[in-house]
C-alpha cells in the first residue's frame, strides 16, 4: 500500500470516529486491549497489552490513533496491561464465536463475497440455534465482523469462569464432534410400555428427528426401486437392509413422527444411526473452533472499521438479523456523500450497497465507499484529484 492511501485512509477513519461515539464492552477497565496502526511495509505492525487506562477516553484514542484494525479481550484481567499472560491474573471470559466464509465447509471458491456472506449468515442461525435452544443463553451480542462473517459473543454469568477445558465441550457439541448415535436415544414409558425414543423436543435428536422425517417423506416420493437406490447410498446400507427399512417406512409412520425407534425393528434404528452423520454435516455451527476454547482471545471492537474492507464492526440486533445486508448496513455513512478517484490494480466485480460495480484496472472516479473498500482490500491505490 502507497503511503497516499495510508495517510487517505487513515484520514477518513479518524473523520468516521470522530462522528459518532463507539460503546466499549462490558467491564472494558477490566480488558486487554489491542490496535493496528497504519504503518507501512507489507506487514502489519500489531500493538497490545494495553489497558483502557493506557489508551484514554476510547472515543477520544479512536479520533488521535485512527487505527487500522481495534480489539479487546474476551478475558477480565487484575492487571490487563501486564506484558505477559500469567501477570495479568485471569479473572473471567466471554465465551466468543467465530464464523469465517472462508472456511465453511463446502465452500465454494467462485461464490462472489455477497454469496460467501449469506452462507456464513446461515451458519451463524444455526450457532444462534444451538446457544438459545440447546443451552439456553441469554445475553448474546451478533455482531458482522466486519470482514468474512460474525462474531457471537456469549456473556452469560453461567460461563464466565469455563476454562479452556469446558469451552471445549460446548465446541464439541455445537460442532456434532464424536456425537454418539447411542447417547441420543433415552428410554420413557408408553403406554405402560417401555419404549426406546429418539427425542423430538430439542438438542441434537430433534435435528436427527427432523431430517428422518424428510427422510422419510423423500422415500414416500418416489417409486419403490428409486427409495431403495436412495437408502443404500447411506453408510452400513446395503441392498437386504434398504429393503427392511423400506418396509419399515411404510408401516410405520405415525410411530416414526412420535420418535418411536422401536418401530420396525432394527430397520428405523439403523436408518437414524445412518443419519446422524449427514445431520452433523449438515447442521452443526462451523465455528473457528480454538476462538471459542481461548480464554484470552482478542476479538474486533464492534463500531470500529476493519481495515481490510472499509466496512463496519457492527453490532446487530437479534431481530435484525435476518434482514441484515452486511454489504449495505456495514458501510459507513461518513463514506456515503461524495466520489473520490482511484487508481485500481485489481478490477472485477463489487457489489456494496445495493449496486453491483464493474471496476477496471486503471484510474476511475467513483463513490468513496467503493473507493474505500478497494484500498483496504489491496486493489487500488488512491489516484490524484481533480
Amino acid at each position: 500500500m502507497e503511503e497516499r492511501t495510508r495517510a487517505y485512509l487513515r484520514g477518513r477513519f479518524g473523520d468516521h470516529y470522530r462522528r459518532g461515539e463507539v460503546t466499549p464492552p462490558p467491564d472494558a477497565h477490566a480488558r486487554e486491549w489491542g490496535y493496528v496502526p497504519w504503518t507501512a511495509g507489507p506487514g502489519e505492525t500489531y500493538i497490545r497489552h494495553k489497558s483502557l487506562l493506557d489508551l484514554g477516553d476510547l472515543s477520544d484514542f479512536l479520533a488521535r490513533e485512527r487505527p487500522r484494525h481495534v480489539y479487546f479481550s474476551a478475558g477480565r484481567y487484575e492487571d490487563p496491561s501486564a506484558s505477559t499472560m500469567g501477570a495479568k491474573t485471569w479473572q473471567s471470559s466471554d465465551l466468543i464465536f467465530d464464523l469465517d466464509a472462508d472456511h465453511l465447509p463446502r465452500a465454494d471458491p467462485d461464490d462472489t463475497y455477497a454469496e460467501m456472506l449469506a452462507k456464513c449468515k446461515d451458519a451463524l442461525l444455526r450457532l444462534l440455534d444451538f446457544l438459545e435452544d440447546d443451552f439456553g443463553f441469554d445475553d448474546l451480542t451478533v455482531v458482522f465482523s466486519g470482514g468474512r462473517g460474525y462474531h457471537v459473543h456469549v456473556r452469560d454469568g453461567s460461563i464466565q469462569h469455563l476454562e479452556r477445558d469446558a469451552r471445549r465441550e460446548i465446541v464439541d457439541y455445537v460442532r456434532g464432534i464424536g456425537l454418539d448415535p447411542d447417547s441420543l436415544i433415552r428410554k420413557e414409558m408408553r403406554g405402560g410400555v417401555t419404549q426406546r425414543v429418539l427425542p423430538t423436543d430439542g438438542g441434537w435428536g430433534r435435528r436427527v428427528h427432523r431430517r428422518l422425517l424428510d427422510f422419510v417423506d423423500d422415500i414416500d416420493d418416489r417409486s419403490e426401486e428409486a427409495a431403495l437406490a436412495r437408502l443404500q447410498e447411506l453408510d452400513g446400507i446395503g441392498e437386504g437392509r434398504a429393503k427392511t427399512i423400506y418396509g419399515a417406512v411404510q408401516q410405520n409412520r405415525e410411530a416414526i413422527e412420535a420418535g418411536n425407534m422401536e418401530a420396525g425393528g432394527v430397520g428405523i434404528r439403523t436408518l437414524v444411526d445412518s443419519l446422524v452423520g449427514e445431520t452433523v454435516e449438515r447442521e452443526n455451527a462451523p465455528i473457528d473452533e480454538p476462538v471459542s476454547t481461548d480464554t484470552n482471545r482478542l476479538i474486533r471492537l464492534p463500531g470500529s472499521i476493519h481495515g481490510g474492507s472499509g466496512l463496519a464492526v457492527k453490532r446487530i440486533d437479534r431481530d435484525a438479523i435476518d434482514s441484515f445486508d452486511p454489504l449495505v448496513d456495514a458501510v459507513p455513512e461518513t463514506f456515503t456523500s461524495h466520489e473520490i478517484t482511484v487508481d485500481v490494480t485489481d478490477g472485477g466485480r463489487v457489489e456494496l450497497r445495493g449496486d453491483t460495480f464493474t471496476v477496471e484496472e486503471r484510474e476511475v472516479t467513483v463513490p468513496e465507499y467503493l473507493g474505500v473498500f478497494l484500498m483496504c482490500r489491496g486493489r487500488a491505490e488512491k489516484g490524484q484529484e481533480g
